[in-house]
Order: structure tokens, then sequence, then C-alpha cells
């Protein structure tokens, strides 16, 4: 399974913005993974001031890694190249990305978006 972003800030800042659902099948699942892309989208958000964090998002990534144990899921050529190639349903590129990464590794994605559904990929919200 793996978590969009606003799933890891709900997960490490308010689990109550999870679903039931969600919280059960987060912890049932023995690999978790995030996007790298997730960093990234966090880091921008912090710095338009779009996010508010305890830490500096560098070490709020890090520690939140680290205290769920999720295992972050590098970009490679052929996530991108699948991301660029999907159909024109959303066009946030972070999400994009996401959706891709879920494709490449045959996993759902825990996410409150429904366009993700549309790209028929297993979501769990």
């Amino acid at each position: 399974m793996i978590l969009d972003t606003c799933a890891l800030l709900w997960l490490a800042i308010n689990q109550r913005m999870l679903s039931e659902s969600a919280l059960k099948s987060i912890d049932a699942t023995p690999n978790l993974g995030v996007s790298a892309i997730s960093a990234f989208e966090i880091g921008q958000k912090y710095k338009s001031g779009r996010l508010e964090l305890s830490l500096p998002p560098r070490q709020w990534f890090e520690r939140a890694i680290a205290q769920h144990r999720l295992t972050v899921i590098e970009l490679t050529a052929d996530i991108c190249l699948r991301a660029m190639e999907l159909p024109d349903i959303h066009k946030d590129p972070f999400d994009r990305l996401i959706i891709a990464t879920a494709m490449s590794e045959g996993r759902p994605i825990v996410t409150s978006d429904s366009f993700f559904e549309r790209y028929g990929i297993e979501t769990i919200i």
C-alpha cells in the first residue's frame, strides 16, 4: 500500500482525518510505502506557506518515515514515463507520479482524492 501526500500528512499529524478502514489497512500492511515525490510536495507546500510543520520539511519527512516505518519509493524513469503516459484525467503532477508509482509497484493508494479511482487503481479512502 502507498500513502498519497495528504494521507502521509494525516497519518503523521492528525490521524482523525483518516477513515477507520484506512487506519485498519495501514496497521495491517507490513510494507507501507510513500513516493519520494511526497517529500518534494510537502516541501513546496511548506515553502509557499500552505503547510505548517513542527520541523523544517527535511527533518519532518525523515521523522515521519522513521516513526511510521515507511518505505520511500524512489522515482525511476519508468515511473516518470508512466506518469506522463497517463490519460489527462488529473493534471496535478505530484498525484500523477504517485498514481504511476502505485501502478508500477502494483499497490493500492490511501487517498481522499476521487480522481485516483478513475485511473483504475485500487484506492482506500
